[in-house]
């Protein structure tokens, strides 16, 4: 049991501490807040207070990049939570742990974390679906900005920036190339005023997608070189992945096929060993207009096959016409049973209920 004495903060003064690092922090004063809030760790009193620090510390340190730190401070939170013996704080504190892990590409560990959490009383769960809806992945972000700009005041420009990076990664798959410019020169900017080392590397990333949409390969290649340098440091290797997709694009632009193969098999390396199944599927598909390109029917035809094997194992097709989900712009729908269906296939079916598993499904969602 922890005993106070004249060193240790109390509840009010650990409370003061907590909004005084999320003030500095919210100005762009980040080694300030830490500083802050590390003190408030070290002397607080309050378990409850901890708890909050602790989530202001992991939140801080998942911004900058530092995933080693943020799982540290996860793994601490647990035992805060079991302290304070309050389920509410115990599957908070196991959810910020799979995302420590999932951010050090942990995955295993990740969905043990999150099925911890789906056995804890009213925890509640979201499903988010890497299909090809362009317009609805647009309408999110805007949405989010809109928010910021309507009721945001006070609050991290990292919200902002956020928004505009996903609205630039929309727009950019729309074929709307300036907006999408517009949008990640905002993030980016916001980015480096924060020292947000992870959305610099997504930005640098996007940057380079735009020039590659736009056939100007030769300015591409160095911002995927700064979006790798970055990923690599902050050990983003999902990343890593969608840097070297990119890279090999640009090689296909300019029928360097066999340099295209090279990068497709150092990011099948990190692939495999992530065991990231959707890089796996977008790997094969290259593969296969490279090998059709050469004229290596036998090639070609063995990662015909594996992206088959990818979409079956991933189900990533429709549940009814049974055309694959992701290859192209499909607007999308998903039922709350979670079953998802082009949009078109549910209109024409005419029934109320899930064609799959027959659930009643009156008000469907949106992937």
């Amino acid at each position: 049991m922890r005993l106070f004495n004249a060193w240790e903060m109390g509840q009010d003064q650990t409370k003061q501490q907590i909004e005084k690092g999320l003030h500095l922090y919210q100005s762009n004063q980040t080694e300030k807040a830490l500083r802050v809030w590390m003190r408030v760790l070290e002397k607080s009193a309050d378990p409850a207070g901890r708890f909050r620090v602790l989530g202001c510390l992991i939140t801080a340190h998942a911004e900058m990049g530092r995933y080693k730190d943020m799982l540290k401070f996860a793994v601490v939170q647990i035992d805060t939570a079991r302290e304070l013996e309050d389920p509410d704080y115990l599957t908070e504190s196991y959810l910020n742990l799979a995302r420590s892990n999932e951010k050090l590409c942990e995955f295993q560990k990740t969905i043990s974390y999150c099925k911890t959490c789906l056995n804890m009383q009213g925890t509640t769960v979201s499903l988010q679906l890497n299909g090809q809806d362009y317009e609805k992945a647009l309408f999110f972000p805007c949405k989010a900005a809109e928010l910021v700009n309507d009721y945001g005041k006070g609050w991290s420009l990292k919200y902002r920036a956020m928004s505009q990076y996903h609205m630039a990664v929309a727009y950019r798959k729309l074929g709307r190339l300036a907006d999408a410019m517009d949008c990640c020169e905002e993030s980016m900017k916001i980015a480096l005023q924060h020292g947000d080392r992870p959305l610099q590397a997504l930005c640098l990333l996007c940057f380079a997608d735009i020039h590659r949409s736009r056939k100007d390969v030769q300015t591409a290649f160095p911002r995927y070189d700064s979006s790798m340098s970055i990923m690599t440091e902050i050990g983003n290797r999902l990343g890593l992945i969608q840097v070297l997709l990119g890279v090999t694009k640009c090689w296909m632009i300019q029928k360097e096929l066999d340099k295209a193969l090279e990068s497709i098999e150092k990011a099948q390396e990190l692939a495999e060993g992530l065991g990231n199944k959707l890089g796996l599927l977008k790997l094969h598909c290259l593969c296969e207009r490279i090998y059709r390109t050469k004229g290596q029917q036998r090639e070609l035809r063995d990662h015909v096959v594996k992206f088959h094997e990818c979409v079956e194992e991933m189900e990533l097709y429709c549940g009814m016409c049974g055309e694959s989900i992701g290859e192209k712009n499909n607007q999308l729908q998903a039922l709350p049973c979670s079953h998802f269906f082009h949009l078109k296939c549910l209109q024409t079916d005419g029934t109320r209920g899930c064609p799959n598993c027959r659930r009643l499904s009156v008000k469907p969602g949106y992937v």
